[in-house]
């Protein structure tokens, strides 16, 4: 099994505390989001395995159904936590951005796009893959792309301090990058590192066409 998760050894990385950017809506569709993976969650522990099989992504056996499914499926407590986190600290500037209905289907369209990438490099894979990190990895790259200057409270070896978005973002990235050209030549660590890549530049990408245009009413 692969979890796609966002928190790699936070010890050595920047880890998200908050972000000083506040919204002025109320970001329902982010945290129905975060409900639903909970819930989904929850329910996937009366037959966890067996979930795990059918509903998540195995690029070997590609399925758009499975591609959709395995975006609110996770691998454990720790997994679903950490990916819950980054979204929800980072999901509601991005709602905000976009508009409610726009970001439901930018969030979507991130994670459809992470686990292309994912399965085109992993083409022969029969392992599934399952998280919701590569959706959220778009609305990292979208969030990098909007609001490069904000401010994150973040935490690692250096302790707790506040960096702009742009610095974590990018050493994120940076470590998404290095760990997936690593595992091309067999390094694997069982986490899926191209699905983050490609949801982030599919996150980026949107963000970058629709950068110019106002901020979405949310009426």
């Amino acid at each position: 099994m692969i979890g796609t998760s966002l928190v790699m050894n936070r010890s050595g990385m920047f880890f998200p505390l908050r972000d000083d950017n506040p919204t002025k809506i109320v970001p329902f569709v982010n945290w129905s989001i975060i409900a639903v993976c909970i819930l989904v969650f929850v329910v996937s522990l009366l037959n966890f395995e067996e979930t795990i099989s059918t509903w998540g992504f195995t690029p070997a056996s590609f399925s758009l159904v499975t591609l959709f499914t395995s975006m609110f499926l996770h691998a454990g407590i720790a997994h679903i936590a950490g990916n819950l986190w980054f979204l929800y600290i980072f999901g509601d500037n991005i709602e905000e951005r976009l508009g409610h209905v726009a970001y439901l289907a930018f969030y979507i369209a991130a994670g459809i796009g992470a686990g292309l990438l994912h399965a085109l490099v992993e083409m022969g894979s029969s392992i599934p893959a399952v998280g919701a990190s590569g959706a959220i990895s778009g609305v990292l790259g979208a969030y990098l792309v909007f609001y490069p200057t904000a401010k994150v409270h973040v935490t690692g070896q250096g302790g707790v301090g506040k960096v702009p978005a742009s610095v974590m973002l990018l050493a994120w990235f940076g470590l998404q990058f290095a760990q997936g050209v690593l595992g091309l030549f067999g390094a694997s660590s069982g986490v899926a590192f191209w699905a983050h890549i490609g949801g982030f530049i599919v996150g980026a990408g949107v963000a970058f066409v629709v950068r110019g245009r106002p901020t979405a009413s949310n009426n």
